[in-house]
């Protein structure tokens, strides 16, 4: 079934010329230029991997922290105890708590965007398996927020820390910032977030890594990047 698109849409993608590949500098501009829905639409950056997710070792998951952050307020939890409890909450976090904190989620407080904890607490977090599972927020020592530096792990998230995993399909989706964002800001993050790609690269994946590469705001039309200069820009991230 072919989706409908509405008369604003049709409007600004014919600024976009399908299939032509753009640099990384004009393909922000033109994302910018075609993102004008009512609010601040979030710039997303959509990879096509040259992998095989059915593989565990050729499976892409990783995360990077924003230079410009994500334009968006988060919310930090914290599960941690003693000394590490009081630097989490000096770091910033929302919320701080160990089996205290378990309960109010267990009975059913959700009101927080990323979870991060100490390893000598994973057995009271992981009976929260099932509810913060299926919603992207169990901690995990892949992404990082598994750690006893758990005032990193919270300033990072705080700054814009985005997690991004393959799907099924083989496409990484994840975000850049705001629509709103500078372009130079786009850019940095865009620089960030395609370093920390190449540094996830599996052991398992041979040949061609990355096939294709899209940027789009959340409700305009999709501009394709050029491969090369996009990859050539992680080498302008700031670490």
């Amino acid at each position: 079934m072919t989706q409908r698109r509405s008369k604003r849409y049709a409007e600004v993608a014919k600024k976009v010329e399908r299939g032509a590949e753009r640099s990384p500098a004009d393909a922000v501009k033109l994302v910018k230029e075609t993102s004008n829905a009512k609010f601040d639409e979030t710039v997303e950056l959509h990879l096509r991997m040259g992998v095989d997710p059915k593989h565990a070792d050729q499976v892409v998951r990783g995360a990077a922290v924003l230079p410009h952050g994500t334009g968006k307020q988060i919310r930090v939890v914290a599960f941690a105890q003693g000394d590490r409890a009081r630097e989490a909450q000096a770091a910033g976090a929302d919320e701080v708590g160990a089996d205290d904190l378990a309960k109010r989620i267990e009975g059913g407080w959700l009101e927080f965007d990323v979870a991060v904890a100490t390893p000598d607490v994973m057995g009271i977090v992981g009976r929260l398996g099932r509810v913060l599972g299926p919603r992207g927020l169990m901690p995990n020592p892949k992404s990082g927020t598994v750690t006893f530096d758990v005032a990193k792990a919270v300033r990072d998230a705080k700054a814009g820390r985005v997690e991004f995993r393959v799907d099924k399909t083989g496409v990484v989706h994840t975000i850049v910032g705001k629509s709103s964002f500078e372009e130079k800001a786009l850019l940095d993050n865009l620089a960030q977030v395609m370093d920390a790609v190449n540094r996830a690269r599996p052991s398992g994946v041979k040949g061609t890594y990355i096939r294709s590469a899209y940027l789009t705001s959340s409700e305009g039309p999709s501009v394709k990047l050029d491969l090369g200069e996009t990859m050539a820009l992680a080498g302008r991230a700031t670490g």
